[in-house]
């Protein structure tokens, strides 16, 4: 047990440095090995606004093709969160309930999506514990159908330049400040439809 601590330790500690030392092409920012760098959207605040569906107060609507997430309210209102969605060929549509909510979640990427990394060369853990590093960002709400976990979330992240793209592996990304406040409304069992 000892020995896989350490070996996560290190593994974290080159991580972090493989990290650092990446910068985009674009202004020197600093991005993740496996990310692409993106401009940051200026019209990211959550708010208000206008919205009519049949579904009742508390449902979460994922509008991928406005970058949008929906909570719904009473009286055809919703609060409005700007998203990023999953890229082509990783984008998910349907309808879950939220199973399980986490603060500060630890990520364990799919095998796929590490064998997919390996194979262009570039590098992504096979755990990575939760904190500001980690790309599932502050908090995680997992979709489930079925009473099954589908493996796909909404969650934070540490690339906030993300927000407004096609770029996740199928999972709702927010800014953190959002993913906290949206984790503070809605409760296990809450409906969610993407579409």
């Amino acid at each position: 047990m000892r020995k896989a601590q350490i070996l996560a330790a290190a593994l974290l500690v080159l991580f972090t440095a493989a990290h650092a030392e990446t910068e985009s092409a674009e202004a020197g920012k600093k991005s993740w090995v496996w990310s692409k760098s993106a401009r940051l959207e200026t019209d990211l605040a959550r708010r208000i606004v206008p919205y009519r569906t049949a579904e009742a107060p508390g449902t979460i609507i994922v509008e991928t093709s406005e970058y949008a997430l929906y909570l719904v309210l009473a009286r055809g209102k919703a609060l409005r969160y700007r998203v990023a969605v999953g890229r082509d060929g990783f984008s998910w549509t349907g309808t879950a309930r939220i199973g399980r909510r986490a603060e500060w979640p630890d990520w364990h990427p799919p095998r796929e999506m590490v064998a997919r990394a390996a194979a262009s060369g570039d590098f992504v853990p096979y755990r990575l514990y939760g904190g500001k590093l980690n790309p599932l960002g502050a908090r995680a709400l997992y979709l489930y159908q079925g009473g099954r976990d589908t493996l796909y979330r909404i969650h934070g992240t540490n690339e906030p330049r993300s927000i407004g793209r096609d770029v996740s592996s199928g999972c709702i990304r927010m800014l953190n400040e959002d993913v906290i406040d949206l984790y503070d409304r809605v409760s296990l069992g809450a409906k969610v439809i993407v579409r």
